[in-house]
C-alpha cells in the first residue's frame, strides 16, 4: 500500500488536518490504532471552545486558540456539528482573585480576544447566573467562548475528509517509521508496511513515542488525568455560561458548564499518571471535582443524586509547555503535531492551517481540487423531524426511523442503522454518533437492542460485539438466537 502522506492519529487534531488536506490533490491516509475515530483523548474532555485569554501571549497556543475560535462556527455549520456560543465567565469569589481577573483581561487583549468585559456588579452577576455563589465579587466575561461535542466533531471531520478522498484505516497501530538516506520512506504497522514520504504525527499522548521513532527526542509527554461528572438533562439551564474558577499554573480549574446535548458537566481535576491507559476514576478525585464545582455553584451539593455518569480523560502535557508543531530537515518529510492539550480542541482548525503552511514550506506539491465539497449531512434525528415547527412529511420514509430504541435520548432504529452504515461497529461508535446509551439510564434499556442491531447489520455473533474494540466484549459468551429477537 502507498500514500503520498500519512496522518498518525484519528482524534480531533488528526481529523481536522485530514479534512484540510482533503482540499488538495494528494493521496492521504489517516491511521488510527483504536476501533473508531475519536476514541482517545477526544472522547473525554469538557467540549469547550475557549475564547483565548488564558494563554501566555506570543505562544503557539495563544495564537492558534484565537484563530481556531473564529474558524469553528463555519466548520460546524458546514458539517452539521452541534455548536453553541454560550460565553464564559472566570469567577472571582475572593479579593485576591480579583487581581488575577484583571491580568487575564489584559492578557486576552494582548491575544486579540474580542469583547472581553469585567462584570463587577454582584446583583447583575446573580441575575445573569442565579445559581452562582453569592460570594461572587466579579467575573471576566468572554462572549466568544462556546461549547461543542468533540467526538461528534471528529467523526464529522473524518466523514467529510473521507468523502473528499482521504483513506482511513482503523485498528492500525504504528510500530516504526522507516527511514532511508535521512528521509521517510514508509511506516510499519500491525497490519503491514505502508509506503510514504511524508508523515504527520498527531498521535496525542503517544506523540512522543512516534517522534522518537524518527530520532526526535527533545520533548516528552506526561499523561494528565482529569475526572468528570455528567448530570441529568433536568438540570439544563441550571447554569447559562461556562463557569471557570480563577486558573492555576497547572490547570484552568474545575469547570461547571452545560453541554450541547443539555446535560450539566463538571470537571476536570488534573493529576499526573504513569500509564497512558490509566482512565480510572477515583473516590478522592471525584470528591475533589464535586467540591471544586460547589465553590462556583453551591446548589450542586443537593444535586449529586442527579449524576448519570462519571468518566476520566487524559491530556497530553508536553515537557515544552507549548504546542509542538514542527517540520524537520532530519528526517525529511516528518511533521510533529504534539503536546496538544487544552486549548487543542479550540485550536484544531488553526493547527491544520499551520500544518498546510509547513507542507508548502517543504516544497510539497499542493494543488487544490476543484471538486472539494466542504459540506456533510448529519444523521437525521427522528425527534427533530417531529418537533413542533416541522411536519410529519419531513420524516424519513424508512419505518425504522419511527421505531424508538433509546428512550432517554429518543434515538430510533433508523438512526442507529445509518450510524452503522457510516462506519460505527462498536457500542461506543453508535453512542458517539447518535447519543443512544448516553441518557439517564446509560444504556440500561437500549443496550440489548443495540447489540441485536449491530449483530444483524454487521453479520456478527453477539459475543463479537464490543464496547470500544479489542478486549471490550459486552456479552462474553454465546447467546441463543431466540434471545436476540426483539421483544
Amino acid at each position: 500500500m502507498k500514500a503520498d502522506l500519512i496522518i498518525i492519529g484519528g482524534g480531533i487534531v488528526g481529523t481536522t488536518i485530514a479534512r484540510e488536506l482533503s482540499k488538495y490533490k494528494l493521496q492521504v491516509l489517516l491511521v488510527e490504532k483504536e476501533a473508531d475515530i475519536g476514541f482517545g483523548s477526544t472522547k473525554a474532555n469538557t467540549g469547550i471552545i475557549h475564547a483565548g485569554y488564558d494563554d501566555i501571549p506570543g505562544t503557539i497556543k495563544a495564537n492558534l486558540c484565537v484563530r481556531g475560535n473564529t474558524l469553528w462556527p463555519q466548520i460546524a455549520a458546514e458539517l452539521g456539528i452541534p455548536f453553541i456560543r454560550t460565553g464564559s465567565w472566570v469567577v472571582a469569589c475572593k479579593d485576591e482573585e480579583a487581581n488575577t481577573i484583571l491580568k487575564l483581561k489584559r492578557r486576552g487583549i494582548m491575544n486579540n480576544v474580542p469583547g472581553l468585559q469585567i462584570i463587577d456588579d454582584r446583583k447583575q452577576l446573580l441575575m445573569l447566573e442565579p445559581n452562582i455563589s453569592n460570594k461572587v465579587l466579579l467575573a471576566l466575561y468572554a462572549p466568544t467562548a462556546g461549547i461543542i461535542s468533540p467526538y461528534e466533531a471528529a467523526i464529522a471531520l473524518a466523514e467529510n475528509a473521507y468523502h473528499n478522498g482521504v483513506q482511513i484505516q482503523l485498528e492500525t497501530e504504528v510500530k516504526d517509521i522507516l527511514l532511508e538516506k535521512n528521509a521517510i520512506v514508509g511506516i510499519r504497522t500491525n497490519r503491514g508496511l505502508i509506503e510514504t514520504n511524508s508523515v504527520i504525527n498527531a498521535a496525542g499522548i503517544y506523540s512522543d513515542e512516534i517522534s522518537a521513532m524518527c530520532g526526535i527526542n527533545h520533548f516528552s509527554i506526561t499523561p494528565v488525568r482529569g475526572e468528570y461528572f455528567v448530570l441529568d438533562k433536568n438540570l439544563n439551564g441550571y447554569v447559562r455560561h461556562i463557569l471557570f474558577p480563577v486558573p492555576t499554573p497547572v490547570s484552568k480549574g474545575i469547570v461547571v458548564s452545560k453541554t450541547v446535548a443539555g446535560n450539566l458537566i463538571i470537571g476536570p481535576n488534573a493529576n499526573n499518571v504513569n500509564e497512558k491507559t490509566d482512565l480510572a476514576t477515583t473516590k478522592p478525585g471525584l470528591n475533589e471535582v464535586f467540591e471544586g464545582a460547589q465553590k462556583l455553584v453551591p446548589g450542586l451539593a443537593s444535586k449529586r443524586g442527579m449524576v448519570i455518569t462519571i468518566f476520566a480523560g487524559l491530556r497530553a502535557e508536553s515537557s515544552i509547555g507549548d504546542f509542538i508543531i514542527e517540520a524537520y530537515d532530519s528526517p525529511r518529510g516528518f511533521i510533529n503535531v504534539a503536546g496538544i492539550k487544552s486549548p487543542g480542541l479550540t485550536a484544531a482548525p488553526a493547527i491544520a492551517e499551520k500544518v498546510i503552511q509547513l507542507l508548502k514550506n517543504m516544497d510539497s506539491d499542493l494543488n487544490e481540487k476543484k471538486n472539494y465539497n466542504p459540506s456533510r449531512e448529519s444523521i437525521q434525528r427522528t425527534i427533530d423531524s417531529l418537533s413542533t415547527n416541522q411536519s410529519w412529511t419531513n420524516m424519513p420514509k424508512d419505518p425504522n426511523y419511527g421505531h424508538m430504541i433509546c428512550r432517554c435520548e429518543h434515538v430510533s432504529e433508523g438512526e442507529i442503522v445509518e450510524a452503522i452504515q457510516r462506519g460505527a461497529n462498536t457500542f461506543d461508535g453508535i453512542k458517539f454518533r447518535t447519543r443512544a446509551g448516553m441518557g439517564r439510564c446509560q444504556g440500561g434499556f437500549c443496550t440489548p437492542h443495540l447489540i441485536r442491531i449491530l449483530s444483524r447489520e454487521l453479520d456478527l455473533k453477539a459475543k463479537s460485539i464490543t464496547k470500544h474494540g479489542r478486549f471490550s466484549s459486552i456479552v462474553p459468551y454465546e447467546v441463543k438466537e431466540s434471545l436476540m429477537e426483539e421483544r
